[in-house]
């Protein structure tokens, strides 16, 4: 069978992974906090036809180049784009947007997610809930969040316990959670951010949440977490979200790239089968 046709499907398979990565990232343009992605290509193997050569002064040949043929092209890594979008303004006081690099610290079970999406409120039972009710971790009431960051295992899930007693309830932008009682403002809780070495290397696990698996940080640059407003995490704006930081612009001119190179690959495999057709029809 002919290389070329082979080449026209990797190449096929390589721009339809393309096309995936769009559609996602076009589905997800009003989706708060989302991250885009985008798809890099790189060629795959080649068949060495001639070696290359060294010259030579005793035969009095010149070096030769090598002749390889390759064989397509794959979509080889998705990375994401983690740089931080604008501010939606929500008009709820309980939303926060990071004015910075950090990230929010959820419970999942007995593992932590992190996003960027600050839909925050109480629940029934006075604990600090997103908004798919996941509980988000800090320091409760009457503990000093460090300054100098600390570990996971330092967090805890915030939680009011005489929650029905205060009145007033705002989160500020160093992250601290205040209420009133008896006329006296209260501090109740302090919201973790966390400052993430590596977030590109971060994994998603859909519902905007990322999960710290592997190559995201190590033991000398470790996950660290903060009051919001400390290190690099950036300080807390209520009453907004973070947008998605998808460009819609750049988003249909890949589109188009993509579509014309999927064409261009299936021209490809069409007349490499015209060819293979024409071989066939020599002998009748």
């Amino acid at each position: 069978m002919m290389r070329s046709l082979f080449s026209g499907v990797a190449g096929l398979k390589a721009y339809q992974t393309g096309m995936d990565v769009i559609g996602n990232n076009i589905a997800n343009v009003n989706t708060y906090g989302f991250k885009s992605s985008s798809t890099i290509y790189r060629d795959v193997y080649y068949q060495t036809i001639a070696g290359s050569s060294a010259s030579s002064t005793t035969n009095s040949a010149g070096g030769g180049n090598p002749t390889q043929i390759g064989y397509g092209s794959t979509a080889a890594s998705v990375n994401v784009n983690t740089a931080r979008s604008g501010m939606a303004t929500t008009g709820n006081p309980s939303d926060c947007y990071i004015n910075g690099e950090g990230y929010f610290v959820v419970q999942d079970g007995t593992d932590f997610l992190y996003t960027r999406v600050g839909q925050l409120s109480f629940d029934g039972d006075g604990n600090l809930v997103d908004g798919n009710k996941k509980i988000v971790c800090g320091w409760n009431k009457g503990v000093t969040p460090p300054t100098d960051g600390v570990k996971t295992a330092d967090l805890k899930a915030i939680k009011v316990a005489d929650y029905g007693d205060y009145k007033n309830i705002t989160i500020g932008s160093d992250g601290k959670i205040t209420g009133e009682k008896n006329g006296t403002v209260e501090t109740l809780g302090t919201v973790a951010l966390a400052s993430i070495p590596n977030p590109a290397g971060l994994t998603q696990e859909g519902g905007s949440y990322y999960k710290a698996v592997s190559n995201v940080a190590n033991t000398t640059y470790p996950i660290k977490y903060y009051a919001a407003g400390s290190g690099t995490t950036g300080g807390l704006v209520t009453g907004a979200l973070e947008s998605s930081n998808v460009d819609l612009a750049n988003e249909f001119s890949q589109m188009i790239v993509t579509e014309r190179g999927f064409q261009a690959n299936s021209k490809i495999i069409t007349v490499s089968d015209e060819m293979l057709e024409d071989l066939v029809n020599l002998k009748r």
